[in-house]
């Protein structure tokens, strides 16, 4: 894996906070009741399975990571009214959906850990993983069906097709090196950014938002969105697996071209273009140390931060149009948190 060359190489990535998750304890300090109220309706859905299924998915649905979906419902409906029951409901949904393809995920990127555990498919195989995805997915959709407006179902539904859709995208892409940074972009926006969008907008419209203020969470959603995929692509090329708590290397051995490489095929000369073609090709986790020394040569991390950076300035602006409430900072803080997971990517200890 190209984490242990980045671990030999580098050292082990540190972070400027000795304890970033300070900062996101922080952040989400606001919603913390209904954190854990989301939490909790999680681990309830294990019971709606069949008892030979329900501990794939008791260890699936209890195996989260930040809530971070769930903080952006409430914190958006936060904004502009006051959360309630509805909004449990809604983050559950969202959650269940966002853990689904990160079952799917670990099976197409044979990934073996996952938050720090084994993954479903390292622990019960691929078969067991695919169908339990499946599961999952169905049973987003059917708690979204009893909203008593067809909204709600509408809009997961529509937002799990362009999830969907932007992985098959992107797997139809692999090892293409002429991808362009608009492609790249897109089908971040629609693997990873639409689910962020999707949060903020049922957030927002069940916390009684007007059209605009849905207009301008969902956009906020969006910038938020492609800029932590952005960071996570940066993470599995320059983080280290004890911090992550999950497979890294993942992209490049399977083909998948993220931005640091991008920008690297765009400044680099022929002959260096030529050999990290050749390195991704025939990738050997061996190597990866000289991956690291081509995309360093060619400023790739540091043009990365700058195009993360950019996008969650974008998100930032959204906000402006909103009036300040204590959830509005707690946005806002959320954007400063990625920014400073970004700074530290790739600083020695």
């Amino acid at each position: 894996m190209l984490a242990a060359e980045t671990n030999a190489a580098r050292g082990a990535v540190s972070t400027s906070d000795p304890d970033p998750n300070q900062s996101w304890r922080k952040i989400v300090e606001p919603v913390e009741p209904f954190l854990e109220l989301v939490a909790r309706r999680l681990r309830d859905q294990v019971e709606t399975f069949e008892p030979e299924i329900a501990p794939y998915a008791q260890y699936a649905l209890t195996n989260q990571g930040k809530q971070l979906r769930p903080a952006l419902v409430a914190l958006s409906a936060g904004t502009v009214g006051r959360p309630d029951d509805r909004l449990v409901t809604a983050a559950v949904i969202i959650e269940m959906v966002h853990l689904a393809t990160l079952v799917h995920d670990d099976i197409m990127d044979e990934a073996a850990i996952r938050r720090r555990l084994p993954t479903l498919a390292a622990n019960w195989g691929n078969q067991i993983s695919v169908l339990l995805g499946d599961c999952l997915f169905a049973q987003a959709l059917k708690l979204a069906a009893g909203f008593p407006t067809t909204e709600v179902c509408l809009a997961v539904s529509s937002a799990t097709k362009t999830v969907c859709s932007g992985e098959i995208l992107q797997t139809n892409r692999q090892g293409r090196f002429e991808i362009s940074r608009a492609e790249y972009f897109k089908i971040l926006q629609m693997k990873t950014a639409e689910l962020f969008a999707l949060s903020c907008d049922l957030g927002a419209w069940l916390g009684g938002a007007n059209a605009q203020e849905r207009k301008t969470l969902r956009a906020f959603g969006m910038a938020l969105g492609t800029a932590y995929q952005v960071y996570d692509d940066c993470l599995d090329i320059f983080g280290s697996e004890a911090l992550a708590g999950k497979s890294l290397g993942t992209d490049l051995a399977n083909g998948k071209l993220t931005l640091p490489v991008l920008v690297a095929l765009e400044r680099a000369g022929k002959a260096d273009a030529g050999r990290l073609k050749g390195l991704i090709s025939q990738w050997s986790g061996r190597r990866g140390g000289e991956i690291l020394d081509l995309l360093d040569r060619c400023g790739a991390l540091s043009e990365s931060r700058t195009v993360i950076h950019d996008f969650l300035e974008a998100a930032r602006q959204s906000l402006q149009e909103l009036r300040e409430t204590e959830s509005r900072g707690a946005l806002m803080g959320l954007t400063r948190f990625v920014a400073q997971q970004t700074d530290a990517l790739g600083v020695k200890p």
